[in-house]
């Protein structure tokens, strides 16, 4: 194959990944509405879910993990819940996003006030950084 051919056949890959849909996002930014400006972006091999701009989960493997911090950390723990993690360079890198419990998702109220102290640790680190990078 030429180069040429492998930059297709590269772009066509990133392509299909980037359009990839999700039942889980379509119903999260149906849900998610009332909230606000809800969008879902494509993220590396899965979707941001934004509201008013700010991300407040991410969907990975129809999976929903909702941003943390110690405010709402507390729900996670009680809840049983685990951090999103990762493997680079041969250890397990935990992000500030936790899975939301199943009932969670079942009950749109519920989600709702999750998503929303989501967007609350959402502002929270911004503004921790806006501070820090002052």
């Amino acid at each position: 194959m030429t180069s040429e051919g492998n930059e297709t056949s590269k772009l066509s890959y990133w392509a299909r990944a980037m359009a990839r849909t999700s039942e889980l996002l379509d119903y999260l930014l149906d849900e998610l509405a009332p909230l606000g400006r809800a969008q879902g972006r494509a993220l590396f091999s899965g979707h941001g879910v934004y509201l008013d701009g700010l991300i407040v989960g991410i969907v990975i493997d129809e999976t929903l993990y909702l941003k943390v911090d110690d405010g709402n950390r507390p729900d996670y723990e009680a809840a049983g819940m685990q951090p999103f993690t990762y493997s680079a360079r041969s250890r397990r890198i935990a992000l500030s996003y936790w899975e939301a419990p199943a009932e969670v998702l079942a009950e749109p109220e519920a989600l709702r006030a999750w998503a929303d102290r989501a967007r609350a640790a959402a502002r929270r680190a911004g503004a921790a950084k806006a501070k820090r990078r002052r």
